[in-house]
């Protein structure tokens, strides 16, 4: 079903005028617009995974995970040609369905992202869009080792070296209870080092909150870090599942700090566009405290007309993510923290932050 949205209009000198407001690389605020608005295109996919260069930047691809049947959308698909409005202003080289898979690559090989728990059978939150994807990740546990999910990614791997891995992330919100999740985690290091790989875990999650889980943790899986998914800090009955509804700004901050306070890194994941921009700095600033690591912003994505009605007021706009953009740098900029634009597929960085260039962007 295409996406029922108002139509977005929007050009190039439009965007390149807020990118100067804001002082940030046009690119960065054409490919924020481009994750904010989807494509127009004759594809049915209502998620598509796409290779796409902005035309002023040649030198560097970048893999984007958007609606190509957002009709209204002010980007338009023209072959291999990307336009915005009037304008070609980029190629897009391939289009591959978004389906839940057990695990792919990230940086060139050096990162993985495994979904070891079935995600694609997760109810979920009310602004995920795994739920409208194939069903094409089994639960590990149950149907496959992990081990073998490792032995099958080398055939995958740019060198097919998994010891070149420095971070492998798990990025599953299916595991309803602690102790099944850290036994998890626990035998997928056994399985990393049987392989040779001394790779940091990274787990997204709200269900590890024990202390005697964090110190589990940080004798048998470190190095480890914990990226508590915060998501949104209103509206969390109405937008999130129970688990992580249940937690209050001020839990987070306990889990956090207790987490640090164990050996643990620390970081969170948050979606930009569901809050009120208020709140969006008051519960950065307040979690950016107990953090080691920069966290994870996605910019929001309606991928149906439900979801177009979760935005914040405002949040339509390609310059509430340039405010909220300029907000994070100013809160998080001075801890040293810095984006890592591969860690995301709907960031907000990709060639700066804060003026200053982003290393291998």
């Amino acid at each position: 079903m295409p996406i029922a949205t108002p139509n977005t209009r929007l050009e190039i000198d439009e965007v390149a005028k807020l990118a100067t407001r804001y002082q940030v690389p046009v690119e960065d605020a054409v490919l924020i617009a481009l994750n904010l608005y989807g494509i127009s295109s004759n594809h049915s996919q209502h998620r598509a995974r796409i290779g796409v260069t902005i035309a002023s930047a040649p030198k560097a691809p970048w893999k984007v995970i958007v609606p190509l049947n957002a009709v209204g959308s002010p980007f338009s698909l023209w072959g291999n040609d990307l336009h915005l409005g009037q304008q070609c202003i980029g190629t897009v080289r391939r289009i591959d369905a978004d389906e839940a898979v057990g695990g792919y690559f990230r940086d060139d090989g050096r990162a993985a992202t495994l979904n070891p728990n079935a995600r694609s059978r997760c109810v979920g939150c009310a602004f995920c869009p795994n739920t409208l994807e194939a069903a094409a990740d089994p639960r590990f546990s149950e149907e496959r080792e992990l081990t073998e999910l490792l032995v099958a990614m080398v055939e995958q791997h740019p060198r097919r070296d998994l010891s070149e891995l420095r971070e492998v992330t798990v990025s599953t919100g299916c595991f309803e209870r602690e102790d099944a999740a850290v036994a998890h985690l626990v035998d997928l290091r056994t399985a990393l080092g049987s392989q040779g790989i001394g790779a940091r875990i990274g787990f997204l999650t709200s269900v590890i909150q024990s202390d005697a889980a964090f110190a589990n943790l940080a004798a048998r899986v470190a190095p480890f870090v914990l990226r508590l998914t915060a998501e949104c800090f209103t509206r969390r009955n109405l937008l999130l599942k129970a688990s992580k509804a249940r937690l209050r700004l001020a839990d987070m901050l306990d889990l956090l700090r207790r987490a640090r306070h164990a050996g643990l890194g620390t970081s969170f994941t948050y979606i930009v566009g569901l809050d009120p921009l208020t709140e969006l700095r008051a519960g950065v600033a307040a979690l950016g405290e107990h953090v080691t690591e920069f966290p994870n912003f996605q910019v929001y994505q309606a991928h149906n007309s439900i979801m177009v009605g979760l935005r914040a007021p405002g949040a339509e706009q390609l310059d509430f993510y340039l405010r909220a953009r300029a907000s994070i740098e100013e809160m998080l900029g001075g801890r040293g923290l810095r984006p890592r634009a591969w860690e995301c597929y709907r960031p907000l960085w990709y060639f700066s932050f804060a003026g200053e260039p982003l290393a291998g962007a």
